[in-house]
């Protein structure tokens, strides 16, 4: 029996799974950061922040319209928990190491800090997929997308201070959290009512930064 449900699922195609409407949320938010990690590149650091932020939400919305699907199968389940992880270690590894190198005007002095970031994260994502929650509402350290939203309330503050000093603070800042993603700490997982909290957040950093760019264009 288990077999026979092994050749089924391994002869569906890939894009079947991937049209999955959880898997094809997840897949938007991979959008929003790859077009994060290409405006950070180019240096536009309030365009990268909005992708970043719009990150965090798919990524949270998967998992709700997952929980709320019916008839959704173990083999669409288990290709939606791979799928999003893999876009985790691009979404809250790769796009804030890329941000931190562009910040820092690529200097060989921030690529230990974007190794430590994408190291960390693929430390604790692989740990998480063996050994999982502490319980329903628990993580172990402090989850990925929470760095994210930390930075991009952070970033709010660019131009106050100059670039120099603010590159050493989010410098610094990153590698608190690196440290925390994989300390030894229980931190809550925010589920239900959060996320709308989290829409707003979404909503009213990209009308700030929206400003922000606006006036940077006049």
């Amino acid at each position: 029996m288990k077999d026979s449900h092994y050749q089924q699922s391994h002869q569906t195609g890939m894009l079947t799974f991937a049209s999955d409407l959880p898997n094809i949320c997840s897949l938007v938010g991979l959008l929003c950061a790859v077009l994060a990690i290409y405006y950070a590149i180019l240096g536009n650091f309030p365009v990268a922040i909005i992708g970043m932020i719009w990150a965090v939400f798919f990524d949270w919305g998967d998992g709700i319209i997952a929980r709320r699907m019916k008839g959704r199968t173990d083999e669409y389940r288990a290709f939606g928990g791979q799928l999003d992880s893999l876009i985790d270690i691009v979404s809250f590894g790769i796009c804030p190491a890329v941000l931190l190198l562009s910040y820092g005007k690529f200097s060989p002095w921030f690529i230990p800090g974007a190794f430590v970031i994408v190291a960390t994260s693929a430390i604790r994502l692989s740990y998480f997929n063996v050994f999982g929650l502490i319980d329903d509402s628990t993580y172990r350290g402090l989850s990925l997308d929470n760095n994210v939203i930390i930075l991009a309330f952070v970033f709010l503050f660019d131009g106050i201070f100059s670039q120099t000093i603010f590159s050493v603070m989010i410098y610094t800042l990153c590698m608190c959290m690196a440290a925390l993603n994989v300390a030894p700490i229980r931190t809550p997982k925010f589920t239900g009512r959060w996320f709308y909290v989290l829409t707003g957040y979404a909503l009213g950093l990209t009308a700030i930064y929206g400003c922000i760019l606006w006036s940077i264009s006049q």
